[in-house]
């Protein structure tokens, strides 16, 4: 039975995902002394320790995505739609509570109870350990619609409750009494003191116990999105902003002291205090997670730590290096950033591009106006990385490429321009040499340029009138010596350029216009993705189209070679990911996901393949199964379906499924032999057999060497015999010492198991058993057994012919040729002698002997044949 989905990749994790809107929960380990932060992604939420924000654990997904999320000292709970889960070490779901008839977007834990509010208004108190209902209260989203709940310190069974209208209700929840509604919620140090922060960017600190407002503060920056008190001693509170920024409020000046700009791209999820700690730990929706330390002059934060990956779905992939550990990725945030496939301490951000700061000084520029747009494609090399920038990107919408260095994780001290170029062109296209010393850009008025590396100095352009093509470029490449330069354009045109003169050598009309192209320096090979949605692979050596491929139905995103140029694998808006083999020139797998995939790259180990989709944060590795196992790739008819593929990293138990269910559906039983014709060798180590004939030496090589005896030591009073002549009493002698020690014949006159297999087998003509009882034997055991093949050794001359016979039979099957060859020379080793007096037996030899002579001269032939042909293949220009 064929497998669903994909028959070449499995999922295996995604990178760069560590957060979203939702607030995170931070949560104390007693027995680590440990702090660690909890953030939802999606349908699961990841664990991190605060020391080094490594990645603990990864949750078990929940059918839709978390809402809210809560922790105590044992469990996490986290809600999903109407269902509410608690997990337990961090992973497994434990409990589930239901009730609720709207989604739940608020989550208090108190004690042995849990607090859930939706947003119809209903607010429910839970018994954690047996999931009842211990309490249920009803509020009109009218007139209180609750959007903050806490517990005041020092308060037993006391909830204090806000609301979007600007109520708060303190209710104790074993009486089921409302204590107080007052018209204005974080936790301050003070006892009866809380923080309330407003829609309208106020902050009241008020005394709950006295209903009285202390102080407030107002935030220029709009509605609070957060508010969090220090615990370690100076009376801060900290508020956060749908801008991204952090204010400090000095409690007892009462006064701003500090502000910290740009903290987040977008709102801040949540703030939060570690207690006793000069640390403050922050989430929001730009998918990161910082840890910020408060040790500046003034009460400022400086940023301690941080886990972050890109705020915007990320556009282009590639790996970078030749060991595919690392994946660079562009995003629609303007961000370039690396992540590693082994660890994430190993992740890099190389920042965010940016005009050059001399000439927009004087303007007055923003910081965000310096800013450039996103990048559209980039380039990347490893030769000349510790010498100079190795990275040249594209910006959307600008002229201008920019330079970047992987090392020191900045923008390159380059801004490659193009002279007397109008203003309206468009860098599109941009590719690095393999030396790292030149980059080729593409631009969309039709011309390309070189630049080199170390200085950023222009070099020269394409083309007799400075155009290389009538249209823009849609793609740029250099061969592996830099003897050949590749350009396609709108022009439907490919053409081929000497990468020294810049001069014109070929060119090829398309079908279409390409949309994009990638080359593999290694095969020759030259992939063009048409705006029909068809392939074109052309051999740069003959510079002729070798494989047209057609499927997709929509426009081709991204393409990527195999390390060995066999696979094209190809990803388009139709939402699939195909592959293409080059050799056979046929789809060999194809399988649909859920978002349509924008990036991909192939490792150049080629261990996994890693793309990039539309509306995800995340870059997913999917694992090539060819590399675990033997995978059966038949090439799928015009009519195939695909079916859909997990993402990796969203749903890990039907996963885990489908990979048991694979292993049972793609069990192979290997036959024991292809064919009569064939000669097929045993399973069995050389060591079992390739030593039979240098026994003797083994042995004489590995006998030890016995240490000197030492002599029996004479008693202290020498034991004498009574009488008038003093006589020594000699040791008395047993019946052992004077029993011979020469064996009968009769003791050794017992046949063996191999023996006895072997008489049997002469007289039924089956030799499985004895063939089957010698592979069980090592290469000593295999020595005495033929050994004793003769009278002298309990045999007689019926064995040796019968073992002639073996192997034989052994031969004329073709099954076990080595073991036979190293069976026959040791029988001859060791009887060569005693046969030649045996006329029968010699009679066998000489028929086996013409066996032989026949095998070997079949199996010269094939060897001449095939050596033939692989010298004709290695000189013959296909």
């Amino acid at each position: 039975m064929p497998r669903a989905g994909s028959s070449l990749f499995s999922g295996f994790r995604v990178l760069g995902l560590y957060s979203n809107h939702v607030p995170h929960a931070l949560r104390y380990h007693m027995k680590h002394r440990e702090f660690y932060v909890v953030t939802s992604v999606g349908q699961s939420f990841h664990t991190f320790n605060v020391s080094r924000l490594g990645i603990v654990s990864v949750s078990n997904s929940l059918a839709d995505d978390i809402t809210c999320l809560a922790a105590d000292r044992m469990l996490v709970f986290a809600a999903s739609g109407t269902t509410i889960c608690a997990f337990a070490r961090n992973k497994e779901v434990v409990m589930r509570y239901h009730g609720h008839k709207h989604d739940v977007r608020l989550l208090l834990p108190l004690g042995d109870q849990l607090i859930s509010a939706d947003s119809g208004g209903d607010v429910i108190v839970w018994d954690v350990q047996g999931g009842d209902i211990y309490l249920q209260l009803n509020f009109d989203p009218g007139t209180f619609d609750v959007s903050a709940m806490m517990h005041p310190s020092t308060y037993l069974n006391k909830v204090l409750l806000g609301s979007s209208q600007g109520a708060l209700q303190l209710w104790n929840i074993k009486t089921r009494w409302g204590l107080s509604n007052v018209d204005f919620s974080s936790q301050s140090p003070a006892v009866d003191v809380v923080g309330v922060g407003t829609a309208t960017g106020r902050i009241i600190i008020h005394n709950i116990r006295l209903d009285e407002t202390l102080m407030s503060f107002t935030q220029d920056w709009g509605p609070v999105s957060t508010l969090a008190f220090r615990t370690d001693g100076p009376p801060i509170v900290a508020s956060g902003s749908p801008q991204g920024h952090i204010a400090f409020w000095d409690l007892e000046r009462k006064q701003l002291v500090a502000q910290q700009r740009n903290a987040h791209r977008t709102a801040v999820a949540a703030a939060t205090f570690l207690h006793g700690e000069p640390l403050m730990v922050t989430n929001g929706a730009d998918n990161a997670i910082k840890v910020w330390i408060f040790d500046q002059e003034g009460g400022g934060a400086r940023l301690l730590r941080c886990r972050q990956g890109h705020s915007a779905p990320p556009t282009t992939i590639h790996h970078h290096g030749n060991d595919g550990k690392n994946i660079l990725s562009a995003g629609q945030d303007g961000t370039l950033q690396s992540f590693s496939t082994v660890h994430e301490r190993f992740n890099k951000n190389l920042g965010h591009g940016h005009k050059k700061k001399e000439k927009n000084k004087k303007k007055g520029l923003a910081y965000e106006e310096l800013r450039l747009p996103a990048i559209t494609a980039f380039a990347s090399g490893v030769t000349r990385q510790s010498d100079w920038d190795g990275i040249v990107a594209c910006h959307r919408g600008r002229l201008t490429a920019t330079t970047w260095n992987y090392q020191r994780c900045t923008m390159g001290a380059h801004h490659l321009k193009p002279p007397a170029v109008r203003r309206d062109a468009v860098a599109t296209a941009v590719d690095i040499t393999s030396c790292g010393n030149f980059a080729l850009i593409g631009l969309s008025c039709g011309r390309v340029d070189v630049y080199n590396l170390q200085s950023g100095l222009h070099r020269g352009c394409y083309g007799d009138d400075e155009k290389a093509h009538s249209g823009a470029v849609r793609g740029v490449a250099a061969d592996t010596l830099n003897q050949l330069t590749l350009t396609c354009g709108s022009d439907w045109l490919l053409k081929f350029w000497r990468f020294k003169t810049r001069k014109q050598e070929d060119q090829l009309k398309l079908s279409a216009s390409p949309a994009s192209m990638r080359l593999h320096r290694d095969s020759g090979m030259l992939a063009v993705a048409l705006d029909d949605f068809t392939l074109a692979v052309v051999d740069i050596e003959t510079r002729r189209i070798v494989r047209k491929f057609a499927g997709h139905h929509g426009n081709v995103t991204d393409m990527t070679f195999s390390p060995d140029g066999r696979w094209l694998v190809t990803t388009a808006m139709d939402c699939t990911i195909r592959t293409w083999d080059l050799p056979s020139g046929s789809l060999v797998d194809c399988f649909l996901v859920s978002m349509a995939p924008v990036g991909v790259s192939m490792s150049p180990t080629g261990d996994f393949l890693a793309t990039a989709h539309v509306d995800s944060l995340g870059i997913y590795l999917w694992n090539n199964r060819s590399l675990c196992g033997p995978v059966g790739l038949r090439p799928l008819p015009a009519d195939y379906q695909p079916v859909e593929e997990t993402l990796p990293g969203v749903s890990a138990e039907e996963a885990a499924e489908e990979l048991k269910s694979e292993e049972v559906d793609d069990a192979y039983q290997s036959a024991e032999q292809l064919g009569e014709q064939l000669v097929t060798l045993s399973l069995m180590p050389e060591s079992r057999w390739k030593s039979l004939l240098h026994l003797d030496t083994i042995r004489k090589r590995n006998k030890p060497t016995a240490p000197p005896a030492a002599p029996p030591t004479a008693p202290f009073f020498l034991p004498t015999v009574p009488g008038l002549t003093p006589q020594f009493a000699l040791p008395p002698t047993t019946k052992e010492d004077t029993q011979s020690k020469v064996l009968r014949w009769g003791s050794l006159a017992q046949r063996s198991e191999f023996g006895s297999a072997l008489e049997s087998a002469l007289e039924s003509g089956s030799f499985d058993r004895p063939l089957q009882i010698l592979k069980e034997c090592g290469p000593s055991a295999v020595s005495v057994e033929l050994t004793c093949l003769t009278s002298e050794g309990g045999g007689d001359n019926n064995l040796l012919l019968g073992f002639i016979h073996m192997i034989d039979r052994m031969l004329a099957s073709g099954r076990d040729f080595d073991l036979a060859h190293a069976y026959l020379a040791l029988f001859l080793k060791l009887h060569l002698r005693t046969l030649s007096q045996d006329a029968v037996a010699m009679e066998a030899l000489i028929h086996l002997s013409s066996r032989l002579e026949s095998g070997w001269a079949e199996l010269q032939g094939s060897f001449n044949q095939s050596l033939c042909l692989l010298s004709y293949t290695k000189s013959a220009l296909l």
